[in-house]
C-alpha cells in the first residue's frame, strides 16, 4: 500500500497536468465561445491562478516525497521550468492578456509539469529499496520535524 501511494499521485499529478495543457491548448479555440456558453467566470483568472497554486503545491509535494524514495532530480528539472513557465503566463501582464502567446506557454508549462509527474513515476517504479535506500531517513526527517512543530 505504501508503494501505491506515491504512484497514484503521480498518475493523478500527470493526469491534471496534461488535462490542463489540453485546456491551455484549446482555449483559444474556445474563447469566442465562453460568453454564450455562460462558463467564462468559472474558466477565468481566478480558476487559472487557482489551478496553477495548486498544481505547485501538488507537484512540489508529491516530487519531494518521491526525490526521499530515489534521489535522482530528472523530475525536479523538469517540474521547476514547467511551473515558472505557468506562474509567469499568469503574473506577467502582457503575456497574460494576449491569447495566443498565453496559451502557447501555458501549454508547454502543463506538458512539463505532466512529464515531470510522469518521470518522477518512472522513477519510483524503478526504485529497489536496498542498503543505500534513503525513504527510511526521508521519512524519519518528515516525522521528526512533524513532531518538532507539534
Amino acid at each position: 500500500m505504501r508503494d501505491r501511494v506515491p504512484a497514484m499521485f503521480d498518475r493523478i499529478g500527470a493526469t491534471g497536468s496534461l488535462v490542463c495543457a489540453i485546456h491551455c491548448a484549446l482555449l483559444p479555440l474556445l474563447i469566442a465561445a465562453l460568453p454564450s456558453l455562460g462558463v467564462a467566470l468559472w474558466l477565468g483568472d481566478g480558476f487559472e491562478a487557482g489551478f496553477v497554486a495548486f498544481a505547485s503545491l501538488f507537484g512540489l509535494a508529491v516530487l519531494a516525497w518521491g526525490y526521499c524514495r530515489h534521489r535522482a532530480v530528472r523530475a525536479l528539472w523538469l517540474l521547476l521550468p514547467g511551473l515558472a513557465a505557468l506562474w509567469l503566463a499568469i503574473l506577467y501582464a502582457p503575456l497574460h492578456h494576449s491569447v495566443l502567446p498565453h496559451a502557447l506557454v501555458m501549454t508547454f508549462g502543463g506538458v512539463l509539469v505532466g512529464l515531470a509527474h510522469w518521470q518522477n513515476l518512472r522513477l519510483n517504479h524503478g526504485h529497489v529499496h536496498g542498503a543505500t535506500c534513503a525513504q527510511g531517513r526521508c521519512a524519519d526527517a518528515v516525522r521528526g520535524s512533524a513532531h518538532e512543530t507539534a
